[in-house]
């Protein structure tokens, strides 16, 4: 019985995680669950799966919450803060951490999991984006296992071969990230202009967030996944490519130096990568549908336009420029998609705001978490007072 911290419990990936787990009620149990705002569909999760603990933002959703499920009769204590997730992460009694807490936000309690020598599902790419040299080096110390759950990054680690990390990369020779395209697929940069927050984020193949829907229809999204592939991998961003594949059926490739190249198909559900992680090195039931090729019938490809989607490419150059660069990228791509879904900027000037804050920000090595934490905050100052000048 594997007992499990599920950090954005009430997110797309933490709905699709206690949907597995609770497929196997004999393998897996809850140890905490986290939201930050939706305090009703938390207790209700409480109520279903009986954790030891809820985390909430702050004070007042953590009094609601409590009040909510006392009312029900749950035995689950509600705490609140960035340092109630640290606890819930590490305590001693968890085996598996589900970090899928979105954006910067996840960064603190994923690296207390992973110092804890915790066994982290990581959905939490922005924690590899930020500080991917101090958490891979974390991971390293700890001994903590880390299993991607980005459906890409999943289908990467399962078509590597055994022992790749202690082998010379046994004859890799790129890296294939597949890319459905988002919404916007076929649109010159001009056509993009007038684009809404609800057309930004209607997927046509996954059902997710706002905000990484919205990095998917820029392609940004693709570019912190690279970093991240980058990070997991230990791979240069020279020998990572985007494959824009639309049907979303591979989720990613690995191609070697003999000519073969080993692709991971599946449908379009995040249950997958998760009950992958959950289980590994072992398989289990997910709860997804057989794939029927018959049905697909063909699988297209092609290469993705930076000129229309300018995120991907400055997502890139940060990956091949080192340094406080990603967390910089981070940053201001987090400021500039709430600002576009507040309607205060258009959708083609998100990445003007993040082109212009990496230009503008001096480059440094993060040393410490204090550093990245400080390099993020003031990206965030400086894309914001942007932000405001594009308003007038």
């Amino acid at each position: 019985m594997q007992k499990i911290t599920l950090l954005g419990a009430t997110g797309s990936i933490g709905v699709s995680t206690l949907d597995v787990i609770a497929r196997h009620p004999d393998k897996y149990s809850i140890f905490a669950l986290s939201a930050h705002t939706r305090v009703e569909q938390l207790a209700e999760q409480c109520m279903q799966f009986n954790p030891r603990f809820a985390v909430v933002s702050d004070a007042a959703a953590a009094q609601k919450l409590q009040q909510l499920l006392c009312e029900s009769d749950a035995s689950t204590e509600a705490l609140w803060g960035v340092d109630a997730l640290c606890q819930v992460a590490a305590a001693a009694e968890v085996d598996t951490v589900m970090a899928a807490i979105v954006g910067a936000a996840g960064l603190v309690p994923t690296l207390a999991a992973v110092k804890a020598g915790k066994k982290i599902l990581l959905a939490n790419k922005e924690a590899l984006v930020m500080a991917g040299g101090l958490f891979m080096q974390a991971v390293a110390e700890s001994g903590s296992v880390l299993l991607p759950i980005d459906s890409e990054h999943n289908a990467i680690f399962q078509c590597l071969p055994a022992g790749y990390a202690d082998s010379g990369k046994n004859g890799v020779r790129k890296l294939l990230l597949s890319a459905s395209g988002g919404p916007f697929r076929g649109r010159t940069l001009a056509q993009m202009h007038a684009v809404t927050p609800d057309q930004a984020c209607a997927h046509p193949n996954w059902s997710m967030g706002r905000k990484i829907s919205v990095d998917s229809a820029t392609l940004m999204n693709k570019g912190l996944e690279l970093i991240e592939a980058c990070w997991l991998f230990d791979m240069p961003a020279q020998s990572i490519e985007v494959v824009v594949h639309p049907q979303s059926i591979i989720h990613s490739l690995v191609q070697y130096n003999d000519g073969s190249v080993l692709a991971q198909l599946g449908n379009p559900d995040m249950r997958t990568p998760i009950a992958h992680a959950l289980a590994w090195p072992q398989r289990i039931e997910s709860g997804v549908g057989d794939l029927n090729l018959f049905d697909i019938a063909r699988l297209d490809f092609e290469q993705p336009n930076i000129e229309a989607f300018p995120c991907l490419a400055i997502a890139t150059a940060a990956a091949q420029a080192g340094a406080s660069a990603a967390t910089i990228l981070n940053a201001a791509n987090e400021v500039a998609v709430q600002a576009f879904l507040d309607q205060r900027i258009g959708f083609t000037q998100i990445a003007e705001v993040v082109e212009h804050t990496l230009n503008c920000q001096p480059l440094t090595e993060p040393e410490s978490l204090e550093a990245v934490q400080h390099t993020d905050n003031d990206a965030r100052v400086y894309s914001s007072t942007y932000i405001k000048r594009l308003e007038k």
